[in-house]
């Protein structure tokens, strides 16, 4: 049935059609059917449609994980729209720069924000419709442009506007993090998002009884395909707007019995300090999957004694193509490191400098094509460029990804770095990423970051800060001589600095820049 359907919101259609009274999504311990959620995002797609939101136009939500964002989010895509979400803990700046980069015709947000959108809302002419949740007075509603309240307009409706968009037409627009510079948006076509949605819920195994945690921010691509995949398969979604409360998160899991807990090494990492983990019951987790980096060794006997019955899954991807590779779990004990083989329905290959294909164990930059392939950056041609290059059949283009990987002989990924991160010392290349493997392996350690810094006679130095476990006593001197022991000179870092914590993008992800 799915791999007929051509269009995202047909998920949430379907799913309302064959199981209707079904609890889709618990949230703020609330829960929510499918068809009231089917019938809510109709009321704001037929708003959006009296606004004047035509195909094609941008709708931007500005909220956290509510139950309000998830139906904004399909009401977009049924008014012939283009989603764009924005992560709540965006600033004003920013927020006034992906306005007026994507130009929305509606903007979909909650109260509470008002401090960061207020200034914003009346610099972006483009608007024609502002929809705001949470309890707001009269007054404040009439100084924002054609304002009206959520609640309003999400008046439940039998019927969603007319259908006029195809599988080729824009679906979303996924800003990048920025955490290499100015954030881009990652245009996404409905075939982009179907086509990936079905590659990983294949290799996942996904089923109707699933009950999906996700912590994660619906701005950030992983977070929003945990909802996507869940509607897709009719499972139940828990969504919790963040993991900054470990234990709380903890007593979700037993309470909601999730089977599906995807997580990011950050979240892994705080897991791991947790005294009381032994104490919990995990039994009903069927899976747990790692994105945005690969996990530390000691992250991952955690997790496997931790889940005991759980398939752990170590993945890699990028919002310009979604998933790229995935590590069968039977895999995990052979091959830790790997970030496994391609997602069905995808290929890859690595290239050197001058784009010929690498040998097994070379290390090069990572190409992908597959109908994962996003359609290029918004607004931004040049840099749709450098990254969207003919491939290797007529009329086609692939994706460069600018990272910086190996294969090994059986066909598994490694990865190495960003090709804007390798450090060049002594004449030699240093990937950060084998530092920090090495530094967060040793006993106390639980993150570390390495990046190069400017030096006269090396010409980059690798420098390393490291944040020391909860209660641990770790010494600059000792990490140097645990590195010195484990790497090659060129490698160990000139300097390292104990730091409380790194500094991160709105999505998590590690942002070196502020670091060199």
């Amino acid at each position: 049935m799915h791999d007929a359907v051509p269009l995202l919101h047909d998920y949430l259609t379907h799913s309302a059609g064959r199981l209707g009274d079904k609890v889709a999504l618990v949230c703020n311990r609330q829960r929510f059917t499918y068809a009231e959620i089917d019938e809510r995002s109709n009321g704001i797609a037929r708003r959006l449609e009296t606004a004047g939101v035509r195909r094609g136009d941008r709708v931007m939500i500005f909220a956290d994980n509510t139950m309000e964002t998830v139906v904004s989010f399909w009401a977009v895509l049924k008014a012939n729209a283009v989603v764009c979400v924005v992560n709540p803990l965006t600033k004003s700046g920013k927020l006034d720069y992906l306005l007026n980069d994507c130009r929305p015709a509606a903007l979909i947000t909650d109260q509470h924000l008002r401090s960061v959108f207020d200034g914003p809302v009346h610099n972006c002419g483009s608007l024609r419709k502002v929809i705001v949740s949470g309890p707001i007075e009269d007054d404040e509603l009439s100084r924002l442009p054609h304002a009206m309240r959520w609640e309003t307009a999400a008046v439940k409706e039998p019927a969603a506007p007319a259908r006029k968009s195809i599988d080729i037409d824009l679906a979303a627009i996924i800003y990048t993090s920025g955490s290499t510079g100015e954030p881009k948006g990652v245009m996404l076509t409905h075939r982009n998002m179907t086509t990936a949605c079905t590659s990983i819920a294949s290799y996942l195994e996904l089923r109707e009884d699933e009950v999906i945690l996700n912590v994660l921010p619906l701005a950030f691509d992983y977070g929003l395909y945990q909802m996507l995949m869940a509607f897709r398969t009719g499972a139940r979604l828990v969504l919790e707007r963040s993991f900054a409360f470990p234990a709380q998160i903890l007593q979700v899991i037993k309470d909601e019995r999730i089977t599906g807990f995807p997580g990011v090494p950050t979240i892994f990492a705080s897991l791991a300090e947790l005294r009381s983990l032994k104490n919990h019951d995990f039994s009903n987790i069927r899976y747990v999957t790692n994105t945005a980096a690969a996990l530390p060794l000691k992250h991952i006997t955690m997790l496997q004694e931790l889940f005991a019955g759980a398939r752990i899954y170590s993945m890699y991807g990028l919002t310009e193509c979604k998933r790229c590779t995935y590590l069968p779990p039977e895999e995990l004990a052979r091959k830790p490191l790997s970030v496994g083989i391609a997602i069905p329905n995808t290929e890859m290959w690595i290239v050197d400098d001058n784009d010929h294909r690498v040998e097994p164990g070379t290390v090069g930059q990572l190409v992908i094509r597959g109908a994962t392939v996003m359609k290029g950056y918004w607004g931004k041609p040049e840099a749709t460029a450098r990254k969207l290059k003919p491939g290797p059949l007529p009329g086609e283009q692939v994706l460069y990804t600018g990272d910086y990987c190996r294969m090994d002989a059986d066909g598994y990924l490694y990865f190495i770095g960003r090709a804007d991160e390798i450090i060049k010392s002594r004449g030699e290349k240093v990937a950060p990423k084998e530092v920090e493997n090495v530094l967060v392996n040793i006993s106390g350690v639980k993150e570390a970051a390495v990046v190069g810094v400017p030096d006269e006679l090396l010409g980059q130095a690798v420098k390393a800060f490291v944040v020391i476990e909860q209660g641990r006593i770790v010494g600059e001197r000792q990490l140097q001589m645990e590195c010195q022991k484990r790497l090659e000179n060129f490698m160990v870092p000139k300097s390292i600095v104990i730091v409380p914590s790194l500094p991160r993008t709105d999505t998590g992800k590690l942002k070196k820049v502020a670091l060199s």
